[in-house]
C-alpha cells in the first residue's frame, strides 16, 4: 500500500520526487522502464505520473501507475483531471485507483482538448480544480491529494491576487501539498511562497524543476509551460553553446545550480520533470555529490 503524501513529505526533508508520462508505444515503454530503473537507486521519495488532456492518456496512465505499485516499493502519485468528466465517471476513476492500491492523487483541472480553446462542462461535472479536490476529499477521505501551483502566475489568470485565492481555495478543500509549475529563476519561486504565506496557505510547497538538454528542447519547454520566462542570461549561456551537448550542459549546470540555492533555503521538496530521460536528472545528483535523496537529506542536517 502506498505511503499518504503527507507522511512522505514528513520523512523527507526535502522531499526528492521524479515525474514520468506514459509511453505511447511498446519501444518507448521499454525506455520508460529503462529511465526508472537507472533512477531507483537515488531512492525519490515519490514519484508522479502525467495525464492527458480530455482522458487522452487516461488508461495508460492507470496501467503505468499499477504497474510501479505493483513491481516496485515506490510511493505513487497519479495525476487526474477533470476536463470534460462528470462525478460519475470521475468517482469511478478513483474507485480503480483506491482498489489498485494507488492513494495519491494530482488533481488539475486540466487543458481543452487539442485544437480547442473551450471544453463543455458536462452537467455534474466540475468547473475547477478546487472542485475536484473537495469531492475526493470527500469520497475517498484517505487519498491524499496534491495541486498545482505557478510561480510566474497562472497563465489563464492574469490578476495575481486573483490567482492566489484560487490557489487558496484548492488548499481550503483539503489539498495536502502544492507542486509548482518549472521555473528557471528561483526569486519567482520564494515571491511565490511568501504570496502563498501572506493568503495564509501553510501545506507544503515542492518546486518543479526541468533541465534545458537543448536549444529546441528550450523553445518547446517554454510552449509545454505555456510560456515559462527564461532568464536572459540562461538565454545568452544557450546561445553561445557550440551545439546540443554544449547546450545540454549548459542547462544542467543551470538546473543543478537551482537546486543548490533551494535546498540552501530549506525548501520542503524538489519535484523533477524527467521527460523520461535519466540523464540530467543524474548529472545533477552527481554535481551535487550525492548518490540518492537520502544522502541529500543528510547533507543538510
Amino acid at each position: 500500500m502506498d505511503m499518504h503524501i503527507s507522511e512522505v513529505l514528513r520523512k523527507h526533508n526535502p522531499a526528492i520526487s521524479f515525474e514520468f508520462f506514459p509511453p505511447k508505444t511498446e519501444q518507448a515503454s521499454q525506455e520508460l522502464f529503462e529511465t526508472i530503473s537507472t533512477l531507483m537507486p537515488l531512492k525519490p521519495a515519490y514519484v508522479s505520473v502525467t495525464y492527458g488532456a480530455g482522458g487522452s492518456t487516461r488508461e495508460r496512465t492507470h496501467d503505468l501507475v499499477v504497474k510501479l505499485q505493483r513491481e516496485t516499493d515506490l510511493t505513487i502519485v497519479s495525476h487526474l483531471t477533470c476536463v470534460g468528466s462528470g462525478r460519475g465517471e470521475i468517482q469511478q476513476i478513483l474507485s480503480k485507483y483506491q482498489a489498485s492500491g494507488i492513494h495519491n492523487i494530482m488533481a488539475l483541472r486540466g487543458d481543452p482538448p487539442k485544437g480547442s480553446t473551450e471544453v463543455a462542462i458536462p452537467p455534474d461535472g466540475f468547473h475547477f480544480a478546487s472542485e475536484l479536490v473537495l469531492f475526493i476529499k470527500q469520497q475517498f477521505p484517505d487519498m491524499g491529494v496534491g495541486v498545482a501551483g505557478f510561480p510566474e502566475g497562472h497563465p489563464g489568470t492574469p490578476n495575481r491576487l486573483l490567482e492566489m485565492d484560487n490557489l487558496k481555495r484548492k488548499v481550503d478543500a483539503g489539498a495536502d501539498y502544492i507542486c509548482t509549475q518549472l521555473f528557471f529563476d528561483n526569486r519567482d519561486f520564494f515571491d511565490f511562497c511568501e504570496r502563498c504565506e501572506v493568503v495564509g496557505i501553510k501545506v507544503p510547497i515542492i518546486a518543479g524543476i526541468m533541465p534545458i538538454i537543448s536549444r529546441k528542447g528550450m523553445a518547446r519547454m517554454s510552449e509545454l509551460a505555456l510560456g515559462a520566462r527564461i532568464p536572459a542570461k540562461l538565454l545568452r549561456a544557450m546561445d553561445r553553446a557550440e551545439n546540443d551537448a554544449y547546450a545540454e550542459r549548459v542547462g544542467i549546470h543551470w538546473a543543478t545550480e537551482q537546486v543548490v540555492d533551494l535546498v540552501d533555503h530549506k525548501i520542503k521538496g524538489i519535484h523533477f520533470y524527467t521527460l523520461n530521460k535519466s540523464k540530467a536528472t543524474l548529472k545533477i545528483y552527481e554535481s551535487l555529490g550525492i548518490q540518492s535523496s537520502e544522502s541529500l537529506q543528510h547533507t543538510i542536517e
